[in-house]
């Protein structure tokens, strides 16, 4: 679905070693499983043995279904269950125009050599107007269907290169004599380490491969393997129209790199719209070479390859090192290992559009069979994944929305009905104060957020003066459209700096496009009234009706994306796990 007057923005950006930003999958948890969930999981009792890999694809003669240009192909990775159903373990970039594709964005999947793991791959051409949306976003009924392919995940660890072809076909195995082409399969161990290096390259005096204009160059690294060829491990953004270009950053961890002795490919090439993108020059560097590149404050020459080494031509354009920098990258279990708490907060929507909860079919009815509302599973199923990180167990829990017993409304009223004190004692603690709660606070309205988010920040700034080792998690339970859209971006915005995640849970089947827009998974940081963009990402929404239509699990949504704004912060902050400070304390000491 590509086509002449393609919005190409999202084919010119980086993938793969970018600066992780946390709308972004690599910024998830760490480009891994959710080590969050399985930490969750290990604390009580489940063990899992398995070996961590990534996937990396590519594919040769794939349908082109466009009429102007050549498909947009994206691959989608499932695992097959026991009973059937498809698990989705992740997908690809989009690239643009290209039949014969080689995919940068790794899929993870944790190998259990005793179990049948059957995975299925899916290429989707994706189309042009969804080209600047995160992937994970993706509507795949709105794609057009290249082919599938399927293998038992042992059939390519047990190759001796550790690569598997696979013939598309049409879904189902459907699809008759017609030609799907076919899709290599790789895969690697995760190398378990927190070294990493930030990298940021320049190049000067570039061959110009543009008749009307300048290059638009961009840099494309792949890793060397001991099998032979090369597997690409990342892309900078593209620079446009520019013979001497600077990139930003990269970050590479050695998982990605191997070790510093590892030859690495450098590729530089135009950036064509149509997917046939120009090679300018390329090179071989180890990252130790890179390094001394930097010391040295010298440029290495690009050359175009030819069949025989010896004619070799060597180019004036050449590839400097501007800045190299080692650092550990910690995950979001060293930190909380160390000591680090997630302090959970809650806040309930007692708006009337809820519904009288004296009638069964209101949202806030308390069933006197003991069966809970959405409220009380949210209540309960979160709060008892969140109330494992946190010690003391005490959680500040709020109403908005509701006309208290003085007969104001109020948009932050403490759910307990103590004036003085919000705090309850765990689980049990929040679901007595809202069954309270409910009666002596009528309904009232309308839907701001403002307040509870504001509230919540104020705990978090507070407690940078006194202990650096806690992160707060505010729970938004809501039916409803909020009225203070604005007001709550500003306020989300003055917090993206704070400690502080929040979570929102939409219950019932209202309309949350809102809620997707706080989320802001569409790749655009939240934006004040006065122009300010929010320093990182620090909502994520979901609906409890894709909970309980068995969509997504609560402790798969809740932590999803949390490790990733965790370490967002504290990366940012450059705050390191406690033992890891006390660790280097004693080596100074």
């Amino acid at each position: 679905m590509g086509g002449c007057f393609s919005d190409v923005r999202g084919g010119k950006d980086a993938v793969g070693g970018a600066l992780p930003r946390p709308t972004e999958p690599n910024a998830k948890n760490d480009g891994a499983h959710n080590d969050a969930i399985e930490f969750f999981y290990r604390e009580h009792g489940a063990y899992p043995l398995f070996t961590q890999l990534e996937l990396s694809f590519s594919a040769s003669k794939l349908l082109d279904l466009d009429v102007t240009s050549k498909s947009d192909p994206m691959v989608v990775v499932y695992l097959k269950k026991n009973d059937g159903k498809l698990e989705e373990l992740g997908r690809t970039e989009v690239i643009l125009n290209n039949l014969n594709p080689v995919w940068i964005q790794k899929v993870s999947v944790a190998y259990q050599f005793e179990m049948v793991q059957n995975l299925i791959f899916r290429v989707y051409d994706v189309d042009t107007q969804y080209h600047n949306v995160p992937v994970k976003t993706l509507n795949l009924r709105d794609q057009e269907f290249l082919g599938e392919g399927s293998c038992v995940l042992s059939e390519i660890v047990t190759k001796q290169n550790r690569s598997l072809t696979l013939t598309l076909k049409g879904k189902n195995g459907h699809g008759g004599l017609r030609n799907f082409g076919t899709l290599t399969v790789h895969a690697e161990e995760t190398i378990a380490s927190r070294s990493a290096v930030e990298i940021k390259f320049r190049c000067a005096h570039l061959d110009n491969k543009d008749l009307f204009s300048k290059s638009d160059p961009f840099l494309r690294i792949s890793r060397t393997v001991e099998t032979g060829g090369s597997i690409p491990i990342c892309k900078t953004e593209v620079v446009d129209n520019n013979l001497n270009p600077t990139w930003k950053p990269l970050c590479l961890s050695m998982q990605q790199f191997g070790s510093k002795d590892t030859p690495l490919v450098i590729e530089c090439f135009d950036f064509n719209s149509d997917g046939n993108h120009v090679l300018i020059g390329k090179l071989q560097k180890s990252v130790a070479d890179l390094e001394k590149l930097f010391k040295e404050k010298s440029g290495v020459n690009f050359f175009i390859p030819s069949s025989r080494a010896d004619h070799e031509k060597v180019l004036k354009g050449q590839l400097f090192v501007d800045q190299f920098c080692e650092k550990e990258q910690f995950s979001f279990v060293d930190y909380i290992s160390s000591g680090f708490e997630l302090n959970f907060m809650v806040a309930v929507d007692f708006t009337g559009s809820n519904g009288d909860p004296r009638k069964p079919e209101s949202l806030h009815h308390i069933d006197p069979y003991g069966r809970l509302n959405s409220y009380q599973q949210a209540i309960t199923e979160v709060g008892q994944v969140i109330q494992f990180y946190d010690a003391d167990k005490s959680f500040p829990a709020w109403g908005f929305g509701g006309r208290t017993a003085n007969g104001t409304v109020s948009h932050c009223f403490n759910l307990n009905g103590n004036a003085s004190e919000s705090e309850v004692v765990g689980v049990e603690g929040i679901m007595a104060a809202y069954a309270n709660a409910l009666r002596n606070v009528a309904l009232s309205g309308p839907t701001l957020f403002g307040q509870v988010v504001n509230r919540a920040a104020e705990i978090a700034a507070s407690s940078l003066s006194s202990n650096n080792n806690k992160y707060y998690v505010l729970l938004i339970i809501t039916d409803g459209i909020l009225t203070d859209l604005q007001e709550t971006k500003d306020a989300l915005v003055r917090a993206s700096n704070l400690p502080l995640s929040i979570l929102i849970v939409g219950v019932g089947n209202a309309d949350f496009k809102q809620m997707e827009i706080l989320d802001a998974d569409n790749g655009q940081r939240l934006e004040s009234s006065t122009g300010r963009i929010a320093t990182r990402d620090i909502v994520q929404f979901v609906p409890m009706r894709d909970v309980q239509s068995g969509q997504i699990s609560v402790v798969q949504g809740l932590l999803e994306e949390l490790p990733g704004q965790f370490l967002s912060y504290m990366r940012s902050m450059d705050i390191k796990p406690l033992t890891f400070n006390a660790a280097a304390q004693a080596s100074t000491a």
